[in-house]
Formats: structure tokens, sequence, C-alpha cells
């Protein structure tokens, strides 16, 4: 992996920052993976109690989430200067959750997914709860997201207390992708509530303002 300086982790005196932040790696605008990470992503807060966002709307943050779709700054990833990319990396080392989400490319996660990840340095998420979510369309890649994905996270400083959420593409309807996702809760909701309680509590005794600033735009 190629290591830069760690950014400053933000603190509670800069702005109110989400407990939750949803970053979804698909190079597609809008993507299918998308809307499935923000279902995610309202299922956990469910669980974890906070307030839930409009993944129906075209605001995708609540008072306690923030979403970065980085196909928004996809072309900025790699440019010498990239101010949304650094705005959008401190959003997601600010989260007490951070969920990450992708589909399957050759086996693995997105190169953009890991371009973004590549802009931290050791430990730039550190102190982060992560939720690994991956979209295949194969079920033979039904591991990839605990090969690849999960290990990156762990490299990175986060804590990854269940397993990955595997979605397969042709599930992606309502009934389907609830009953997935509410399956994996099951055996995962235990593990994440323990790691994810007391961080997530933390930060929404600490907020002191309802708006959060949409980074990827």
């Amino acid at each position: 992996m190629t290591q830069h300086p760690a950014a400053p982790r933000p603190t509670q005196t800069d702005h109110p920052r989400p407990a939750l932040v949803t970053l979804v790696g698909n190079p597609r605008p809008g993507s299918r993976t998308l809307a499935a990470a923000l279902t995610v992503a309202a299922r956990v807060a469910d669980h974890l109690g906070l307030a839930a966002a409009d993944v129906n709307g075209p605001d995708v943050n609540g008072p306690d989430q923030a979403t970065i779709d980085l196909a928004e700054i996809a072309t900025e990833i790699l440019a010498p200067e990239h101010p949304r990319a650094d705005a959008a990396r401190e959003t997601a080392a600010g989260a007490a959750v951070l969920v990450v989400a992708t589909p399957v490319y050759k086996g693995s996660y997105t190169g953009l997914l890991k371009a973004f990840l590549d802009l931290y340095g050791p430990d730039g998420l550190a102190g982060v709860v992560a939720v690994p979510v991956v979209v295949s369309g194969n079920p033979a890649h039904a591991l990839a997201g605990e090969v690849h994905l999960r290990p990156l996270l762990v490299e990175l400083g986060a804590t990854v207390p269940a397993r990955t959420l595997t979605l397969l593409d042709s599930r992606l309807g309502e009934a389907d992708l609830t009953s997935a996702v509410d399956a994996w809760l099951g055996h995962a909701g235990g593990p994440l509530l323990r790691a994810a309680g007391d961080a997530v509590r933390q930060e929404t005794t600490h907020r002191t303002a309802p708006e959060l600033a949409e980074v990827t735009r």
C-alpha cells in the first residue's frame, strides 16, 4: 500500500461530525452498490440507535449520518490537489462507524476504493469501527470481502468486529436485501454494538449542531 502522511483526525471543536459514515467505492454515480449501502447503513443506524437518513430522498445525510459516493470525486482522487477527497477522508476518519461498500471487481474491491484509501497514512482509520460490505455478481466471490477488503481496513487501524456482509447483485430487491441485512445483523449485531456503542454515544452526546457539511459536492 502506498503510504501518505496521515491527516490529523477531526476534533470535537472542528465541527459536528457524523457518528456513521457510508463510503461507497463503485465508480458509477448513483450505483446499486450505493443504494444497497444506504440500506445497510440505515439498518445499522437503527440497531445502534442513531437518527435515520432518508435513503430515498435527494439528501442521503441525516443528523447522525453522512454519505461519501467516491464516483462523485473520482477524477480528483489521483490529482496533485484533491481538496474534496481530503475532506471526504477526514469525514470517514472521524466517524464512529464506517460502512465501506464496494462491488467485486476482478475478485477484489475496486481500484477507486483502493486509490482513496491509499490517501491515508498508517493507522488512518484508528478508532473507527468498520463494516465491510461487498456486492458480488457471482456466489463464487462470496469471500472477496473477508480475503481482501477486511484486511485492508484492519491494516489502516480500523476495528472490524464482524464478518463482511456479502450481497448478491441479483438479490438487491428491497425484500431480499432487507432479509439479507437482517440475517447478517442476527450474527453481527452483538459484536457491532459492543465495539461501537460507546463511541456512538460519545459522538451523539457531544454534537452541538444538527447540520453536517456535504463533503462530496
